[in-house]
């Protein structure tokens, strides 16, 4: 199976930077196991992350915009579940 990772995002909304840095993130952390991560623009407010095929990030259905970390986690259950992220795995209360 390929690992990969769609960014879709708001051309409109002007967050193309936002997608490009976020891709960027995931790029450098998952170098070893990402084959391929493609930005896509949409329209009407959409920000949507997939991993190999499957939505894990909605902007609204979640009213905001992943967190870094949060989405580096989601990023490795879907595509390298046995992955540590060292720092960023801690939760929020530790």
């Amino acid at each position: 199976m390929t690992n990969q990772v769609t960014i879709i995002y708001c051309g409109q909304c002007r967050w193309l930077l936002r997608a490009s840095w976020m891709a960027q993130e995931l790029l450098s952390t998952f170098d070893t196991e990402l084959e391929e991560l493609t930005l896509k623009p949409g329209t009407g407010g959409i920000f949507e992350v997939y991993a190999n095929g499957e939505r894990i990030w909605s902007r609204k259905e979640a009213g905001r915009f992943p967190e870094i970390t949060e989405l580096k986690q989601m990023v490795r259950d879907a595509i390298a579940p046995e992955r540590d992220l060292g720092h960023s795995d801690k939760k929020k209360d530790q």
